[in-house]
């Protein structure tokens, strides 16, 4: 083996490993070491580490006692300046410590927003719900406007206070129902396995029972096959009824088995009115007030316009030819053509009326 091999065997052998203690759950290096009282594992092999949210410098359970029993009192990492508290101490999940932080921000943060999908009136609500939370999360973890974040939280905290509250109990409520309906199927479980253990054992009980009976009334001198034939029949009426049983078995669980009801967060929603159609001109409707379009018009440029393939092949209707011709003919004049000719029939029809009855005055004897 060469010289390099053997080098690097050695450097491979000789790094550290990170070992997590399988007790108490934590990250565990040969190179930890306290950044206050420079004390490392290697010196003090069950030396405890502990991080602080505040700010998640290392320090060990010698100094967090030492630094912070008397009261809150600064951290003693040089440039920190944070004000520790010793309650807030805790050992390290994470071989990261920004995955630690990550993962204590977004638990925070998932304090606060604990709604769920049914407490929304649509799916687009929602979403819109989750993406606000996920960028709050985002800014928090990168240090991106922390303190206008954090006072966006504190103020959603409060104005819905009481929400959060109840679906945090309703959360603890479906923990524990989950929790009884689990040990309540472990138990049916056990005695659905004991119950196959005594019917398998029965079985085989029955078994040898049938044969030493049919031995015996062999024996005695019955007919062999009607010796047979009986113990086939006894054999299907046993079998009937453990079916029959472990039917009844079933519906019997299946029936305890409702009663295992899991809360759910849903909450009585009011039904949204749809949004009106968007009106961009206010409620102004052009309508054609002078005249009414018909479906057809004697005219010679529309006729030979509905006749023509290059016209006509493209969409183009002949109708908005005809509309825009009406509108050019009609606009500025603000009068009604069929009002006008009907006022001026009345006029002739009264003016002819006392014509008559003056020529017959006049023709009338003396």
């Amino acid at each position: 083996m060469s010289r390099f091999a053997q080098s690097k065997m050695t450097t491979v052998q000789a790094a550290p490993a990170v070992k997590r203690d399988t007790k108490l759950g934590v990250v565990q290096s040969p190179d930890d070491f306290c950044p206050s009282c420079r004390t490392k594992r290697n010196q003090m092999p069950f030396m405890r580490l502990f991080v602080n949210p505040e700010c998640y410098h290392r320090m060990c359970e010698a100094c967090v006692d030492r630094n912070f029993s008397h009261g809150p009192a600064t951290c003693p990492i040089p440039g920190c300046g944070r004000t520790l508290r010793k309650h807030r101490f805790r050992e390290q999940t994470f071989d990261d410590i920004k995955v630690e932080r990550e993962i204590d921000i977004r638990k925070r943060v998932a304090r606060i927003f604990n709604q769920r999908e049914e407490d929304f009136e649509n799916l687009l609500a929602y979403n819109d719900h989750l993406n606000d939370v996920e960028d709050w999360t985002f800014n928090l973890i990168n240090g991106i406007d922390v303190e206008d974040t954090n006072r966006k939280l504190e103020a959603y905290a409060r104005a819905h206070n009481q929400e959060i509250e109840q679906n945090a109990q309703m959360a603890v409520q479906e923990k524990e129902s989950f929790s009884v309906k689990e040990k309540l199927d472990k138990v049916q479980a056990k005695e659905r396995r004991a119950a196959a253990r005594r019917e398998a054992q029965e079985e085989k009980h029955e078994v040898i029972e049938n044969r030493k009976d049919v031995l015996n009334r062999l024996a005695s001198g019955a007919d062999a096959e009607t010796v047979a034939k009986e113990g086939q029949l006894v054999q299907l009426k046993k079998r009937m009824d453990r079916q029959t049983a472990a039917e009844r078995q079933r519906q019997l669980q299946a029936a305890g088995g409702r009663s295992g009801i899991v809360i759910k967060g849903l909450k009585s929603k009011e039904k949204a009115e749809p949004e009106p159609p968007v009106d961009p001109f206010g409620g102004l409707r052009l309508v054609d007030s002078y005249f009414t379009m018909q479906n057809d018009y004697l005219w010679e440029g529309i006729r030979e316009a509905k006749k023509d393939v290059k016209q006509v092949a493209g969409g183009y209707d002949v109708r908005d030819y005809a509309h825009r011709s009406l509108l050019a003919a009609f606009g500025g004049l603000g009068v009604f053509v069929a009002d006008e000719v009907t006022e001026r029939e009345k006029m002739v029809h009264d003016e002819g009326g006392v014509g008559s009855s003056r020529a017959d005055i006049a023709v009338a004897p003396t």
